[in-house]
């Protein structure tokens, strides 16, 4: 079984930074993309950021150059750098991964991390 474990969520006034992480564990498996999608209170969830095995990057226009992902495949983890953020970046976070176990290919959730922008 694979588990998606996240930290690193909080409350930050407009203007400051949060990094967010994510770490994949568990047996036997390999993993393609990994990424964040936020849900904002009565909103759907979006993509914020995506990142594949190979390194190739894709932001949702509202943070790009505001926010970075990066990963670290020794330790199957992703992150999100938060900077300049902004009270309309309030969501739940939630960690993404697509992850083969054998031959078998699944998309993987983490529970969601609170991120709260004052103004």
């Amino acid at each position: 079984q694979v588990q998606l474990a996240e930290s690193g969520g909080g409350l930050v006034q407009a203007g400051g930074s949060l990094r967010l992480s994510c770490a994949a564990s568990g047996s036997s498996f390999s993993i393609n993309a990994m990424g964040w999608y936020r849900q904002a209170p009565g909103k759907q969830r979006q993509l914020v950021a995506t990142i594949t095995s190979g390194g190739t990057i894709d932001y949702a226009d509202s943070v790009k150059g505001r926010f970075t992902i990066s990963r670290d495949n020794a330790k199957n983890t992703v992150y999100l750098q938060m900077n300049s953020l902004k009270p309309e970046d309030t969501a739940v976070y939630y960690c993404y991964a697509a992850i083969v176990v054998l031959t078998t290919s699944d998309d993987y959730w983490g529970q969601g991390t609170q991120v709260t922008v004052s103004s």
